[in-house]
């Protein structure tokens, strides 16, 4: 039974997390429409902001959360008027192919910069601190904290959209471009802010994941493909639809702590053959492409 429970919170906190890295590519998709390729790369360079900052300022990594953020959100102005702006004048393949596009581009940044060796973190107040909640199971002081702060993080996106008139002129933006240009909405400027609030989202959630989790230039295809199968989900352009389907999702991912436990209950010895953790995110992709057939709109999708 505490194998289960174990799996059961590790699943609703990683689930935390990665709801917030999801967040940014469906905001992205209400306000715009566009599949942003490069998302798991914006995660990347939060994660290496992350890494960098705490050993370079030697202060807790769980502090420097507002700078990548910051560097998420400039990254994300910069990526709509520098280059996204001109994509939106073309066919659809063009906008696909140009955010694939600046997927490379950032990867081989980051790998001329950096090289390919995997980076970790090694030093914070909660790292290597763990709770005991009982029935055996421990929970990671560091997860507990990333989850608890993604959370935080996340309502105050929703609070954003929901409650402030920059919220609603981002939502009038994504059900009517047109109609809310005419009402005096400056629906450039909403684009822009859309980039930047999803680049804010993902670099925090990438400076979050960096406290247990090394860095590398080629991790953020794993977290693109996770953050599809989120959205995918939740529906596209749904805020709260990205946060359900992110515990899911991180319910999948725990999929091998569930295997064992079955294992062990039923005393089935031809389970123990299969290495579970090895395709634990091959469901996560197979998830994906069920939702997709089954429910294109996904669970809480409104977008027409």
């Amino acid at each position: 039974m505490d194998i289960l429970v174990g799996s059961l919170f590790a699943g609703l906190l990683i689930g935390m997390v990665l709801a917030l890295v999801a967040l940014g590519l469906t905001i992205i998709w209400g306000v715009m429409d566009i599949i942003n390729f490069a998302h798991g790369e914006f995660l990347m360079i939060g994660m290496y902001t992350g890494l960098l900052t705490a050993q370079g300022l030697g202060i807790d990594p769980l502090f420097t959360l507002p700078v990548a953020g910051v560097v998420g959100f400039l990254l994300g102005i910069i990526c709509y008027f520098g280059f996204i702006k001109f994509l939106l004048r073309g066919p659809m393949v063009a906008q696909l192919l140009g955010t694939f596009g600046l997927m490379l581009f950032l990867r081989n940044l980051a790998l001329l910069i950096f090289g390919s060796e995997d980076r970790a973190l090694h030093h914070g107040i909660l790292v290597g601190k763990s709770f005991d909640i009982g029935m055996g199971v421990i929970v990671s002081a560091t997860k507990l904290a990333c989850a608890g702060l993604s959370v935080v993080a996340f309502v105050a996106v929703w609070l954003l959209m929901n409650r402030t008139k920059v919220g609603k002129a981002l939502t009038a933006t994504s059900l009517n471009a047109q109609g809310a240009r005419y009402m005096g909405i400056p629906t450039e400027r909403m684009n822009a802010l859309a980039w930047g609030i999803g680049g804010a989202s993902v670099t925090t959630a990438g400076a979050l994941i960096v406290n247990f989790w090394s860095v590398n230039p080629f991790i953020g295809l794993l977290f693109t493909m996770i953050a599809f199968a989120i959205v995918a989900l939740g529906g596209f352009g749904s805020v709260p639809g990205a946060f359900f389907a992110g515990l899911v999702v991180g319910m999948i991912t725990e999929l091998p702590g569930f295997w064992d436990f079955f294992t062990y209950t039923f005393e089935a010895d031809w389970m123990v053959d299969i290495p579970m953790t090895s395709f634990k995110y091959m469901w996560v992709y197979v998830a994906y492409f069920v939702i997709m057939v089954l429910r294109p709109r996904g669970l809480f999708g409104w977008k027409q």
